[in-house]
């Protein structure tokens, strides 16, 4: 890397480039005085690379900033053509919906405004610009009020930028900004309130009931911009290195901002529908989506005293490296601890990363780059960061019970995996009392699974080990993952004829019999002297048995004796039998069970449908609130379901293209040999129709071919929507079934809606009826000293730990949490469905607390239930 390039890079940064110096204003003149040498050679390089440093490093974009000022000095010229590049790539950004270039540039702007490189008239028009269009989308009749996600994310944009430029723009332009900020106040009185509780961490329910309603993120934002306005817009974490050449700056001339559009407004609604409006808003809030939840884990008295825009700040630094260094973990690391601020962060950085990892629908990464980085801050900062980690963990444990569901997946499955690297240390002695609790309580079944967990990324007496100082929870392990092999011999079993059945399809394997051999053996022999279940239960426990050692025998299996299962179990109700056999076979091991399960509906070996009866039988019903189990084969059945379609999808979009193209190849191709043979030649020294006859050859052959590769590509592409309108049938009957058992089930479980109105209410019903039993029964034992219940007629456990919720109770909440959980993760695929599903599952006869979280899953408006 050449040095203007390490020293545009590093600018701001303790490293060997500017000789470990900490002072920002030495910074910028090293870096201007080696840009500025190579200006004259390498200008359109310089250009590029600094906006693209300014781009994914934002954090130091106040130094990038000033470099442009002060280079704006000595050459206008390449000044006003980076104000015009950075001019084209925003309104590229506003055109295609690129929410995080919009509001980096944006900063970009508001910065090089500072250091006069930009008349603050033209950022004002900008403001405005953005402005105008929020307020027109709230418009019924100009714009659409389901949308307003998109004028959120504007407003959002405007209001961010101010801590980066407020002052100036106050000092230069008062009366524009303040008609800016009256006009941003106007936008926030006619919104609506942003109200997603299916989005938040913790399982608030309604708390209008209480009259509260915080306030929502824009709300948020502008409350805290009030008052660093109030505050004279002093701000600590954002670094001001303009100042220190101010006096120089103001000599260099400021550019105007060429204007900007943004995208047309979309349709008003034709009709006043919920409907119409969920799906519209649905899309809006999939483009526009809300940056950052806030996780409020940790207590106030925890958290760094910092101002409340110096909060807004922080976080936005932490997201931006989060998200520009994501392939570079150690680099993401050492940034984020290095940021451009005066005071410490350590708990906000441990708050913002758990609120990436549990944000919902889905984080903007995957889980196992924030373990990654974690990991790294844990390493890079030894003496704060693991303790810091821990306490999170400590208090979002103490939430668990009301931590949404599946955030609670996600934090078992960070948890495993980041003790996994740790040699799996954990004072587990201080969670020894989730024994106490009753089986379903959530602190109880956070720690088996997580336990679970471990055992998979290591092996049980290893987890044994690190948890010696506190045996009992041994009690919480999984058993150990051996197969439940019905016909082995080891044991001093009796032999059977199962068994001898067994055997000979072991040997038959072994002499490398084919899969239709072994379809004529058991439907010959087997089939008539034994039965269809026997069958079953001997070609699932053998062949399995013959996959077991490793992942690849499994695989090995299933490839080449796959067909035998699809013979034996053609239809639904015998691939329900088939994965319970499965099940049974694999039932030490909850993996191996799940990896079984979803190779087979990899080989179309079991359909979906088949698994979500399955996952709906009598026993998986039993422990859907004390188990994992059955949930990660069905998450893994829709997920696969999912991907086969969105795999379709990037195909038929792929093919498009590729029949636009085999369409223009094949037109210019007949129209050369049409005019090849259009022409006069002259042969033997006659006129003669047609250009020389081996280049008419050669051309009729070339139409020919881009003919065929045109029909051809056509068909493909019919094939591929033929599939995927198949894939989308399955896909609607997938999700019928799911919320059809999934109503059936709560049904016979919730209590009369007149009881639990709430999920509140329903928590309550179990210390309500303990308290009436207090209050009614003499017969109670009660313990003398204390007056209280004695324990054992609870739900166990020590009484500053007791959990109140009865089990059926539990069970709802836990079950209920799932639904909400799938009509989030799938919401797209649902809302594509959703007439079908309101006329034959959402209907009046629903429990209201089903159909609510199904509605809150896919943020559908309230009025709606």
């Amino acid at each position: 890397m050449s040095s203007w390039r390490s020293l545009l890079l590093r600018i701001g940064d303790n490293c060997p480039d500017y000789g470990t110096s900490s002072d920002l204003k030495e910074h910028v003149e090293t870096c201007f005085g080696v840009i500025r040498r190579e200006l004259e050679h390498s200008s359109n390089d310089i250009l590029s690379f600094l906006l693209q440093c300014a781009e994914q490093l934002p954090h130091k974009i106040p130094l990038y900033g000033t470099l442009v000022g002060l280079l704006n000095l000595e050459n206008e010229d390449f000044v006003k053509q980076m104000v015009e590049t950075t001019q084209a790539n925003f309104q590229d950004a506003l055109d295609f919906g690129n929410c995080d270039m919009i509001r980096i540039l944006m900063r970009f702007l508001t910065v090089m405004m500072c250091s006069k490189v930009l008349q603050p008239s033209s950022l004002v028009v900008v403001f405005e610009t953005l402005l105008s269009s929020a307020a027109t989308t709230l418009d019924e009749e100009k714009g659409n009020p389901s949308w307003q996600a998109r004028g959120d994310f504007y407003v959002s944009c405007i209001l961010s930028c101010l801590p980066w430029g407020g002052s100036e723009l106050v000092e230069q332009v008062p009366e524009e900004i303040e008609s800016v900020m009256v006009g941003i106040e106007a936008y926030l009185s006619i919104r609506r309130h942003n109200s997603d509780t299916g989005l938040s961490f913790f399982e608030d329910d309604d708390e209008s009931g209480r009259g509260i309603v915080e306030k929502d993120f824009l709300e948020d934002l502008w409350g805290r911009i009030q008052v660093l306005s109030s505050n004279g817009w002093k701000v600590d974490s954002v670094p001001r290195p303009h100042l220190s050449f101010e006096a120089q700056l103001v000599a260099g001339k400021s550019h105007e901002f060429g204007p900007i559009n943004t995208p047309e407004q979309p349709e008003p609604l034709s009709e006043v529908s919920g409907v119409l409006y969920g799906k519209q808003k649905h899309d809006a809030e999939l483009k526009y989506p809300q940056r950052i939840r806030r996780l409020n884990i940790f207590p106030a008295s925890k958290i760094e005293d910092m101002q409340p825009i110096d909060r807004f700040i922080v976080e936005e630094y932490l997201l931006d490296v989060l998200l520009f260094l994501n392939g570079c973990r150690k680099e993401c690391a050492s940034f984020m601890v290095g940021l451009p601020v005066p005071f410490r962060y350590d708990y906000l950085m441990a708050e913002t990363i758990f609120s990436q990892l549990l944000l919902l629908p889905l984080p903007p990464f995957k889980p196992i780059y924030y373990t990654l980085v974690i990991m790294d801050l844990c390493k890079a900062l030894p003496g704060a960061f693991p303790g810091v980690v821990a306490g999170a963990v400590r208090a979002l444990f103490e939430k668990i019970a009301d931590l949404d569901t599946e955030c609670q997946t996600r934090l078992i499955l960070w948890f495993s995996h980041h003790l996994s690297n740790f040699q799996f240390i954990w004072p587990w002695e201080e969670w020894a009392f989730v024994l106490d609790l009753p089986k379903w309580a959530p602190q109880r079944v956070f720690v088996q699974e997580v336990l679970e967990r471990e055992v998979r990324l290591s092996y049980w007496d290893k987890v044994k080990q690190s948890i010696e100082n506190a045996p009992a929870l041994e009690e919480l392990l999984p058993p150990k993952g051996s197969p439940n092999f019905i016909y082995s011999i080891e044991d001093g079993r009796e032999k059977t004829e199962q068994h001898a059945l067994s055997a000979e399809l072991n040997n038959k394997v072994k002499g490398r019999q084919t899969a239709r051999e072994i379809i004529s053996w058991v439907e010959e022999s087997v089939f008539p002297n034994h039965g269809w279940d026997v069958a079953l239960k001997v070609v699932v426990h053998t062949l399995l048995d013959i996959g077991s050692k490793s992942f690849t025998h499994l695989i090995t299996v299933l490839e080449r004796y796959g067909q035998v299962f699809a013979r034996i179990c053609p239809d639904h109700d015998k691939q329900v039998m088939l994965i319970a056999e499965v099940s049974s076979y694999w039932k030490n091991n909850a993996q191996m069970t799940a990896i079984a399960i979803d190779r087979m509906m990899g080989y179309r070996l079991i359909s979906n449908l088949a698994i979500v009866r399955w996952v709906f039988s009598p026993a998986n019903i039993e422990q859907f609130h004390t188990s994992d189990r059955p949930w990660e084969v069905l998450r893994n059945a829709i997920s696969k379901t999912y991907n086969r379609i969105s795999d379709l999808r990037n195909e038929i979009s792929s093919l498009k293209k590729s029949v636009v193209s085999a369409e223009e190849a094949a037109t210019k191709a007949k129209t050369e040999l049409d005019a090849a043979e259009s022409k006069l030649s002259l042969v033997d020294g006659e006129p003669v129709l047609g250009d020389n006859p081996v280049r008419l050859k050669r051309l009729k052959a070339n139409a020919e071919k881009a003919k065929e590769e045109e029909v051809s590509v056509h068909e493909s592409l019919e094939a591929k929507e033929a599939l995927l309108a198949r894939a989308l049938d399955e896909n609607e009957a997938l999700f019928l079934s799911l919320y059809k058992n999934f109503s059936n089930v709560l049904m016979e479980r919730l209590p009369d809606p007149s009881r639990a109105r709430t999920l509140r209410e329903l928590k309550s019903i179990q210390a309500d009826e303990m308290t009436m039993d207090l209050d009614e029964s003499s017969v109670m034992e009660v313990d003398n000293e204390s007056g209280r219940p004695n324990k054992s007629q609870l739900n166990g456990g020590k009484e500053s730990n007791i959990y109140n919720v009865g089990e059926r109770e539990q069970w709802c909440l836990s079950t209920l949490g799932y639904v909400k959980a799938f009509a989030r993760q799938y919401a797209s695929e649902i809302w594509a469905h959703i007439e079908k599903l309101d006329a034959e599952v959402f209907t009046e006869n629903v429990h209201p607390l089903f159909k609510k979280a199904v509605y809150s899953g896919l943020s559908r408006p309230i009025n709606d239930v």
